[in-house]
């Protein structure tokens, strides 16, 4: 028996011939932790699509949940409003790379910044607002990403339920956790605090 013979064959997702969406095979093993640029570079030479969802997450790649029709529905209402409403001196980008470190980015709904910064030089310090949009992903959005926003500084973080049309508002980050959070409910009017002029009614969406 030749020494490879000892290690399994890989184990196949559902789709013959496709590797798995995740891994197993280093489970209790330190994982090789990538950077922004590496995986930059990987799209850049084809190793990785670059339609493929996923975040970076203190160096480690992390899926992203599919969406479904509810999420993209609210999504295009969300981004007619910004369009619409935001102040001339401010900008948005939906499902930007959201650089927050050498080793973290996600992807969030919507990002809002200052047209005079430039996506450039986007990072936490200088989001004005970061709106993520859940229905699968709830509590993922709320919890553990919310958790790394305020790490990093993001000052307002928006979770909105894609089916029940509630808002939760993170503000005042610490690297403990956000300090203030409200739920709103579809009727109340979605203000951002370093965003004068706003003011979006997810009741208004249909």
């Amino acid at each position: 028996m030749s020494a490879l013979e000892h290690y399994p064959e890989p184990v196949l997702s559902s789709r013959e011939g496709s590797l798995p969406r995740t891994t197993q095979a280093a489970e209790g093993l330190l994982r090789r932790p990538f950077t922004v640029a590496e995986i930059e570079a990987m799209v850049a030479a084809g190793i990785m699509d670059e339609h493929e969802r996923v975040e970076l997450i203190g160096g480690e790649l992390v899926p992203m949940s599919a969406k479904g029709i509810r999420h993209e529905r609210l999504k295009t209402f969300v981004m007619m409003e910004l369009a619409r409403k935001l102040p001339e001196d401010l900008t948005f980008t939906p499902e930007t790379t959201f650089r927050l470190s050498i080793d973290t980015f996600l992807e969030p709904d919507f990002v809002v910044y200052e047209k005079a910064g430039g996506l450039e030089t986007l990072d936490g310090s200088n989001a004005l607002l970061v709106i993520e949009i859940g229905d699968s992903s709830l509590g993922w959005d709320r919890g553990r990403k919310a958790a790394i926003y305020a790490g990093f500084g993001v000052r307002e973080l928006w979770v909105i339920d894609a089916v029940r049309l509630q808002t939760r508002v993170f503000r005042e980050p610490a690297p403990t956790g956000y300090r203030r959070i409200v739920d709103l409910g579809a009727d109340a009017a979605l203000e951002a605090a370093a965003i004068p002029g706003l003011a979006i009614r997810l009741s208004d969406h249909n």
